[in-house]
């Protein structure tokens, strides 16, 4: 950040051993140093901040510590010059005390899925030539779903490696492009044998369907299904193909 900046490194001179924690320490050093050598507001865009997640005492460390600045900066302080953008994924769902959340504050943005007219313009800045046909077809199976839209462009555009139509065919299987996604999201339903239940329920439905409130709303963060009222629909064929078959598999 401070090179971000143009500033010179001070950690030495506000990091020190007399501020008991991390938290206290990173605060100072925006509070006392960086801050104060601006007069502007200062956007600080943390991405892929799911990463820490996993790790329960530095996230829950980490993500009371930017909850901290936005209430502070709330109350005038130096800190009201910061601006947060926090990116995350929400596969992974950390539980935290409300009032220690950055999640609850601020202007929550979900991407949303991608129209035929903005995949079209996507693989024109990929330099694909893809017909409205193939574009059609990729919807048929991804649906809007930006991920694996830009995964399969992808490796269409660096890997050179075979057509849209080979891309589609192999892309539930073990083979396909999209394995490591479905395997992570697979190996995360294995271990909630409840919200596996949940989800097996939905892959069978060929409509919406009511799911338990916390059941619903945790595959949702996955990515898995869609939100409709009170009811869920399954996001796109894809996960259709790919875990009828690995429930299939499981006794």
């Amino acid at each position: 950040v401070s090179e971000s900046l143009g500033l010179a490194n001070r950690l030495a001179d506000y990091w020190y051993e007399g501020l008991s924690t991390s938290k206290m320490a990173c605060t100072n050093y925006f509070e006392r140093y960086l801050l104060r050598q601006v007069n502007r507001p200062v956007v600080l865009c943390l991405d892929e901040v799911d990463r820490v997640f996993p790790h329960r005492d530095v996230a829950s460390d980490f993500l009371g510590m930017l909850r901290a600045w936005h209430e502070k900066a709330k109350m005038g302080k130096r800190l009201e010059r910061l601006r947060l953008v926090v990116v995350h994924s929400t596969e992974v769902y950390i539980p935290l005390n409300l009032n220690e959340s950055p999640f609850n504050v601020g202007v929550p943005i979900e991407l949303p899925e991608l129209t035929q007219e903005q995949i079209i313009e996507l693989a024109q800045q990929y330099q694909l030539d893809c017909t409205a046909s193939e574009v059609e077809q990729l919807q048929g199976l991804v649906g809007g779903h930006p991920y694996l839209i830009g995964e399969c462009f992808n490796h269409l555009k660096f890997n050179g490696i075979g057509s849209l139509e080979k891309v589609l065919n192999n892309a539930a299987t073990e083979a396909g492009i999209y394995r490591n996604h479905l395997r992570h999201l697979w190996q995360m339903l294995q271990q909630h044998q409840a919200l596996a239940d949940a989800f097996k329920d939905v892959i069978e439905a060929s409509c919406p369907i009511p799911l338990e409130s916390r059941s619903a709303y945790k595959l949702h963060s996955m990515g898995l299904v869609h939100l409709q009222a009170h009811q869920v629909t399954l996001r796109c064929q894809l996960y259709r193909e790919y875990f009828q078959a690995r429930f299939q598999e499981t006794p």
